[in-house]
């Protein structure tokens, strides 16, 4: 399957007015932004792939406008009305920020058209005007789409439309946000057949996979859209931070660099900050601010600030009235912030798009270098940004293997769409099929989703509340109710986050209270001061009145709860507890772990690395073993009383602690009675209280009865029921949201725990137990890379087995994982530093 490249022409025919307005700036239209002119002049769809700087998104629009400004000439008394281009951004903050950058050229050329916005934020007035009377252009997001289209005026309302432009495409492609608009778009190839469709992107690893997304589907026949590559910018300039600082041997919060984080910013005009997880964007806020002397400006961006404060920290970027912004990837999709010098990522990238992706905020001007600073949290993280940075030299993408869409977001799209107007079987199946993430879905396991929708299921059927469909005499089926249509409407979308609480700030009081009390330091709950965002609720549950957090760049003390809200006062503690967000982490892809895997088992790249971490592999070759880059290192030694097992597959966390779960299973029928395992992104170590060098590791780590040993570890944990919470909330089996009000996570977790008790029990084929077991695997687990790791151990000599007398230098940071305390701060570094020297005399005893 090769998808189509678009053969560049010499006389692309462009209005007066775009000529003009080119001209009169000194610029000229680039090749890619007249090959998609081209395309869309001849009705075909394309995917645009551009480096940040190349004009992309104007290129998306520009055989837009050109179309409205000849509608425009050709009845310029009586023009056309009605939607033409319909933008679609997975950011609320990109389709804004888009469309103020789109009415300035617009209002230059002299143009009337209407653009506007349609996001979670818009007035219901103007949504409810915009479907009577649309924009010419409308920009907007996946969710928004589906619940325009399950209006019953959605025929109406996208029948005119011309194009579709959708941003960041490889952000949407490979998720459930990206099946539920997969979906849209089949049912927008039905309603406008002739409508064109642009992808825009500027990392991709499979271009082929989006130019299919792209395109509605026929049967067993894959359709692609047209590929446009842009000419390449500037190489991207990228260095791996040698910190004189001792590199620790573990941990995640790179608080040793925090003096040359600051040199650096100190050396530019605005740096972001990117890191992965939220409770890191806290931390690291911190430790700058401890050692901001000369005051200058740093910001914290990230998904539980409120929105207010985003919105500060985002017009102080546009207005370069800031140093530095410590964020996560709320700011790493295409917004224009402004004049950006240098993006700096703290831990390890994950994944070479990824971090192109984060470099591209780092100036926006085509011909000149985008720069980056990468900063590993621990040894082996050094080895994972020296393989990004040598991937993203070679400009080689890595990208998630692909999945099917998801059986729950087909649920929700099933009920959108009866909400929308009646729908045959038959027809409905047409339009699901032809969304490419949909495209192998078989009518039978169609038919259960239908059902599903339509009565719940074979163990809810007799329930009134799961009936949200019902059939019509001309055998139709239709939404069953005005409430079943509003309660849609409240939940419609697929992102299930952690329950959230708001966390507002109050004076001190003199008498503390306890949670559940409606007076907070002596005041109403209703005199709190202004909120300062959201944390989990499970956080906050596990606080007592007094506890100290840190929050928003901020220390504060817990001072009590009341209905759906925390309530804090500031303080001046010095170790404050820290939130650990479940947001935000990332897989190590399965490029980087090839490469990195290449670099451990070659010296000769060793001299590239810092000199403490060569000293550690050397050390590593002398007291254990290096393995080739086909081969996995497995250890076992003894140690207080238990016998350790480390290997380093360097699959994944995820990949990991799914292998954790099968060897342990596999270990305790073999009698070895194992007691635990920790997994990371580079190995796994396992402990028991039997003699593990005496295990047969060929039969350990064979590749047959996997799927046996894992359903019964599944059946066993809590991993499917808590991901069935998700999964039936997506569906729209339970509801968070009703008019007026909210279930708290606590009823959520109730409700969801009965209902997946209920169908374990008697309907154990039910089809979101299905969509659950696949979630788990494909996510949770990622099973396909663990089968694709024993696979690779199968081939004689692919197992390096070195049994040892004691710990070995690879074990050491596995180890300390296993040895952490939870102590916060400086103390806590200082420790782990202290048990690591213990474990080294122990390995040159």
């Amino acid at each position: 399957m090769e998808t189509r490249a678009v053969k560049p022409k010499a006389d692309t025919a462009l209005p007066a007015v775009v000529t003009d307005w080119f001209a009169a700036r000194g610029w000229a239209p680039r090749r890619h932004q007249l090959d998609l002119i081209d395309a869309a002049a001849e009705g075909r769809s394309a995917l645009l792939v551009a480096p940040t700087g190349a004009g992309k998104t104007l290129a998306g629009f520009l055989p837009s406008l050109i179309e409205i400004i000849g509608d425009h000439e050709q009845h310029p008394l009586k023009r056309r009305r009605g939607l033409h281009t319909l933008y679609i951004s997975p950011l609320k903050a990109l389709a804004v920020d888009i469309a103020r950058n789109l009415e300035a050229p617009v209002a230059e050329m002299g143009l009337d058209i209407r653009i506007e916005t349609r996001t979670g934020d818009t007035p219901s007035a103007k949504k409810t005007r915009q479907r009577r009377d649309p924009p010419e252009i409308l920009l907007t997001t996946p969710e928004q789409v589906s619940l325009l289209l399950a209006h019953r005026d959605g025929r109406a309302l996208f029948k005119t439309v011309q194009a579709i432009i959708i941003d960041e495409l490889h952000a949407l492609e490979n998720t459930k946000r990206g099946d539920l608009l997969a979906l849209a778009l089949g049912r927008l190839s039905a309603i406008a057949p002739h409508m064109r469709r642009i992808g825009l992107s500027a990392t991709v690893a499979d271009p082929d996979r989006l130019c299919r997304y792209l395109m509605p589907q026929e049967k067993d026949t894959p359709v692609l859209a047209d590929l446009i590559v842009a000419d390449a910018g500037a190489p991207p300039q990228v260095s791996v931070l040698d910190s004189q600082a001792r590199v620790p041997w573990s941990g995640h919060s790179s608080a040793y660099a925090a003096e040359d984080i600051m040199a650096a910013i100190k050396q530019v005009k605005c740096a972001l900050v990117f890191v992965n997880t939220r409770s890191q964007a806290e931390m690291t806020f911190q430790n700058l601010w401890h050692l901001n002397e000369d005051q200058l400006p740093i910001a914290l961006h990230h998904g539980s600030l409120s929105v207010e404060q985003r919105r500060r920290v985002e017009a102080a970027m546009t207005r370069g009235d800031l140093r530095a912004v410590v964020c996560t990837s709320t700011l790493e999709l295409g917004v224009d912030w402004g004049a950006i010098d240098l993006v700096i990522q703290l831990g390890a990238p994950k994944g070479s798009s990824r971090m192109m992706q984060r470099i591209g905020r780092a100036n926006h001007r085509l011909d000149e270098p985008s720069n980056a600073l990468f900063v590993p949290s621990n040894r082996f993280e050094v080895l994972e940004c020296q393989s990004a940075k040598n991937a993203i030299a070679e400009g080689i993408h890595d990208g998630d293997l692909p999945r099917p869409g998801g059986l729950d977001v087909l649920a929700q799209h099933v009920l959108g769409r009866a909400c929308g107007e009646p729908f045959l079987m038959p027809d409905l199946y047409d339009e699901v099929t032809a969304a490419a993430p949909f495209a192998e879905l078989d009518y039978e396991t169609f038919e259960r989703v239908v059902d599903f929708v339509a009565t719940g299921g074979y163990a809810l059927r007799r329930y009134d509340q799961y009936k949200k469909l019902e059939k019509l005499a001309d055998g139709r089926l239709t939404v069953a109710s005005r409430k079943v249509a509003q309660q849609y409407r409240l939940n419609a979308g697929t992102i299930v986050e952690a329950p959230m609480l708001k966390l507002r700030a109050v004076a001190a009081g003199k008498k503390r209270v306890r949670q559940g009390i409606s007076q907070v330091g002596g005041r109403p709950v209703g005199r709190a001061g202004a909120s300062i965002g959201e944390v989990e609720e499970w956080f906050i549950e596990q606080l007592r009145p007094g506890d100290t957090f840190l929050f928003a760049g901020k220390v504060w003390r817990f001072e009590g709860l009341a209905e759906a809200e925390a309530f804090a006062s500031r303080t001046n503690d010095k170790e404050p507890m820290v939130p650990s967000y479940q947001g935000g982490k990332f897989p190590l892809s399965t490029f980087l772990a090839e490469r990195v895997r290449a670099i451990l088992a070659d010296p000769k790249t060793w001299t590239g690395l810092p000199g403490q971490v060569r000293w550690w592999l050397e050390l590593q070759r002398d007291k254990s073993g290096i393995p080739r880059a086909d081969q996995m290192l497995i250890e076992t030694f003894p140690r207080a009383r238990k016998f350790y097992m480390t290997c380093y597959p360097f699959e994944g966390r995820l990949a990991h602690q799914t292998l954790g779960m099968l060897l342990t299973k596999r270990l305790e029928e073999a009698g070895f009675k194992p007691m635990g395992f920790m997994a990371n992104d580079y190995a796994l170590a396992i402990w028991a209280l039997g003699d593990l060098s005496r295990a047969d590791m060929n039969a350990l780590f064979s590749d047959k009865g996997i799927d046996d040993g894992l359903d019964d570890w599944m059946t066993e944990s809590n991993l499917l029921k808590r991901t069935f919470r998700n999964v039936a909330t997506i569906a729209g089996l339970i509801d968070r949201k009703h008019p007026g009000k909210e279930k708290t996570g606590r009823q959520m977790n109730i409700s969801s725990d009965l209902i997946y008790e209920v169908l374990v029990r008697h309907e154990p084929d039910h089809i979101l137990l299905q969509a659950t077991r696949e979630d788990v695997s494909s996510g949770l687990l990622d099973l396909a890379r663990m089968r694709g790791l024993l696979e690779r151990v199968q081939a004689p000599d692919s197992l390096m087995v070195k049994h040892l007398e004691r710990i070995s230098p690879l074990a050491v940071p596995v180890m300390l994982e296993i040895s952490k305390v939870p102590i916060a701060g400086e103390a806590n570094e200082a420790l782990l530093e202290e048990v690591a020297d213990d474990f080294m005399e122990e390995l040159n005893g």
